[in-house]
């Protein structure tokens, strides 16, 4: 007899958690506020928190140094402390509805630098899975910690953040079991659907209620993100549709600029510039990209979580301050720049929205921090002063243009990983030149979710 299937949210339900049955929401809350290890936290993989509430920060013009209105939405209070637990379980519900995998029965292996790793340690056991994690090690200890705590194994590859492609073979090697079933956020579909539908719409929904707190113009005039697995920017897809001027903006690091000029090389921005273009990326759709020196991230992200006297005495309002402590990882310090820097390039004004992500919180990065204080020594009262201008006079190069000549070119640098490596044809990749690839892979949403209430109800006493 086959095991009955574990089932969480939909799409739809990710998206506007009012969806859920009101006594199921209300359980899934009480879950993540006493027993974070309850499979009820499947109802929390969504942007929104308790009152419907989506978790963001609007930064003062007195850090930014730009009239534009950044806008960061936070992941980290997601189940796992952040947002990348949707894509892990996204494309694990996909591949259950699909009879690929069988609670009890398979192990998920997830390659991973780190926040999808816990992400996958934390969705597969609630799931009923057995979750293999493979990422590289010398990422942050915390991430190990957290992967350890939450119930996955670990299987460590030789390098740092960059180094994927070590990751990818050992998953080649994991891949031969019959029971092993490979969550790939790098080329896995349910990862750019669940960005796509759920936090391309929750940003517009986003912009549309600040509009009424007096905040922009009801419009997203840029969409900025990192790219690590670049599942991020398929929600810059959902809000070019909604918002037709929307910019959509990639970063890399300086020291890692594999789309600025098929560069290469180590960086400290944990999660991102894995010097490869992922299977999943829009690359067709992407307007600018910008490099981000990993070294200012980190200063940064020791000002905003040391600086706080600092940021005040220089006219960054108390509650703004205070607001910045833990909410940043190095990656949302990367995705602040980026959106600055943006905000600069294409001369936004006080009433234009640009709208960023910060993927977690700063509960896995102490480590790197005290890591920093050795290298450089204590941040004193003039540094952070110098620090600050790192916000405020965010620097206008490393800034490359999405002409049509370019875009083919990001296009035709995923032959290297993804036929050369991993075994895709030249038809599927140039199949990618076509809008309607994706048009077809956004449309599968609404099938997704039909099939998984469907299965829901059957499974119901």
């Amino acid at each position: 007899m086959t095991r009955p299937s574990v089932f969480g949210p939909t799409f739809a339900e990710m998206r506007d958690p009012q969806a859920v049955q009101p006594e199921v929401r209300v359980r899934a809350l009480d879950a993540l506020a006493g027993d974070f290890l309850s499979p009820l936290n499947l109802y929390n993989i969504t942007w929104r928190g308790p009152g419907n509430r989506i978790p963001h920060r609007v930064l003062p013009s007195a850090l930014t140094g730009v009239s534009a209105r950044i806008v960061v939405v936070s992941g980290a209070r997601f189940p796992s402390g952040s947002h990348k637990v949707g894509p892990v379980y996204s494309i694990l519900m996909e591949k259950q509805l699909d009879g690929e995998v069988e609670p009890g029965r398979s192990s998920i292996v997830c390659p991973s630098t780190g926040n999808y790793g816990i992400g996958a340690a934390w969705v597969g056991p609630r799931m009923g899975y057995h979750s293999l994690v493979v990422l590289p090690e010398n990422v942050s200890v915390e991430r190990f910690e957290m992967i350890s705590a939450y119930g996955g194994e670990v299987l460590t590859t030789p390098g740092t953040e960059t180094d994927v492609k070590e990751v990818f073979d050992r998953v080649r090697t994991l891949r031969r079991s019959p029971d092993n079933c490979v969550l790939d956020q790098y080329s896995e579909f349910g990862n750019y659907r669940f960005h796509y539908e759920v936090t391309g719409n929750t940003i517009a929904d986003l912009v549309h209620d600040l509009q009424a707190r007096g905040v922009g113009a009801g419009r997203v005039a840029a969409f900025v993100s990192a790219m690590g697995s670049a599942g991020t920017m398929a929600a810059g897809d959902r809000l070019r549709q909604l918002h037709p001027s929307c910019a959509v903006v990639g970063l890399e690091p300086v020291q890692c600029p594999t789309l600025f000029n098929v560069g290469f090389g180590s960086h400290r921005i944990e999660g991102i510039g894995d010097k490869h273009v992922t299977w999943i990326h829009h690359v067709h759709a992407m307007d600018y990209l910008l490099c981000i020196d990993d070294g200012e991230c980190l200063l940064g992200l020791q000002l905003v979580q040391e600086g706080t006297h600092e940021l005040m005495s220089a006219g960054v309002p108390q509650e703004d301050a205070n607001a910045l402590l833990n909410f940043f990882g190095v990656s949302g310090i990367c995705n602040v720049l980026g959106a600055i820097k943006t905000a600069r390039l294409l001369g936004l004004g006080p009433s234009d929205v640009v709208v960023t992500v910060a993927t977690d919180g700063f509960d896995r990065y102490p480590s790197v921090i005290r890591r920093l204080t050795r290298e450089h020594g204590p941040m004193g009262h003039e540094e952070a002063l110098r620090r600050l201008e790192l916000f405020r006079n965010a620097k206008l190069d490393w800034v490359l243009e999405g002409t049509r000549h370019v875009r083919e070119r990001w296009h035709n640098q995923k032959y290297f990983t993804w036929v050369e490596q991993q075994g895709r044809s030249v038809a599927e990749l140039k199949a990618q030149a076509d809008p309607d690839y994706w048009l077809a892979q956004q449309a599968k949403v609404a099938d997704i979710d039909r099939r998984q209430l469907e299965r829901r109800r059957a499974a119901s006493p």
